[in-house]
């Protein structure tokens, strides 16, 4: 990327740490961090982000997602450098079950964008969304204010531009001022540039969400509860845009992979 190295950038993002975060525990999952949290723990920590105005880096973690990691070491780094790391698929929960370290719940990202933006409406924060398609985000933004009246959208933008736009996008979004950024341009593209512009952007909470813009608009349906609850929403998706064929794929290739890794490759640590 050009950015220099991962680790020692990772560190000079968050000198020192917020407090908040150095108690949460984290554990590692083939290699990637994965935050110990339950869904108000995660919420708690990203408000003491905003309390705390530094930049800070969030990652709704899922099972391709640590598949995409084994390959991709940029990516694996960025993660394990994040401030924190939610899990974010039934899968995460039974890969950690398994090497004897597991976590409270799934935290998805959807459900945690509906979460802030109650919180931020009651707060005053400001939210800027950044990705999807054209008038994708307008729409999830419409929708949102709708569904929590008095919540601030400083600003949208949508993600098809080219890398040479970025400074532009930067620089629309540093004079929005939003308290969180919520990117979703899909993993690895999100993390990777929010990671290299976390520094620049001065937004208190950046968090890459994937497709949460499609669902909150409503051009995409999400699964329903009971699917959630019992490990299928990968298979609702994928009977409803057979295009996620890739994704849904590097699900058994995690199973095996899980299955295969034996528990002296697995820790626990404190988040940093």
């Amino acid at each position: 990327m050009g950015d220099g190295n991962l680790t020692d950038r990772g560190t000079a993002l968050i000198p020192g740490g917020w407090q908040h975060m150095n108690t949460i525990q984290s554990k590692s999952i083939l290699g990637v961090k994965i935050s110990a949290v339950d869904t108000a723990t995660a919420l708690a920590s990203i408000e003491d982000f905003i309390h705390g105005g530094r930049p800070h880096m969030v990652v709704t973690a899922d099972s391709s997602c640590v598949v995409l990691a084994q390959r991709d070491h940029e990516l694996r780094e960025i993660i394990n450098a994040a401030d924190l790391v939610t899990p974010d698929s039934t899968g995460i929960l039974w890969a950690a079950r398994r090497f004897g370290i597991p976590l409270p719940e799934r935290v998805s990202g959807v459900d945690i964008v509906e979460f802030l933006c109650e919180t931020a409406a009651r707060s005053g924060y400001r939210i800027f969304l950044l990705g999807a398609a054209p008038g994708v985000a307008e729409a999830a933004a419409e929708k949102l204010t709708q569904r929590y009246p008095g919540l601030i959208v400083a600003g949208t933008h949508h993600g098809f531009f080219r890398p040479e736009e970025s400074a532009s996008v930067v620089q629309k979004i540093r004079e929005a001022k939003p308290h969180i950024l919520f990117v979703a341009m899909g993993i690895p593209l999100q993390e990777k540039w929010i990671y290299r512009h976390l520094e620049e952007l001065q937004v208190p909470v950046s968090m890459g969400v994937g497709g949460t813009f499609d669902v909150i608009s409503g051009r995409v349906k999400r699964a329903p509860k009971w699917m959630q609850r019992h490990g299928l929403e990968w298979f609702f998706r994928l009977a409803h845009s057979p295009r996620k064929i890739r994704k849904c794929a590097a699900l058994p290739i995690f199973v095996l992979m899980v299955l295969g890794t034996n528990a002296g490759k697995i820790g626990t640590r404190n988040s940093s």
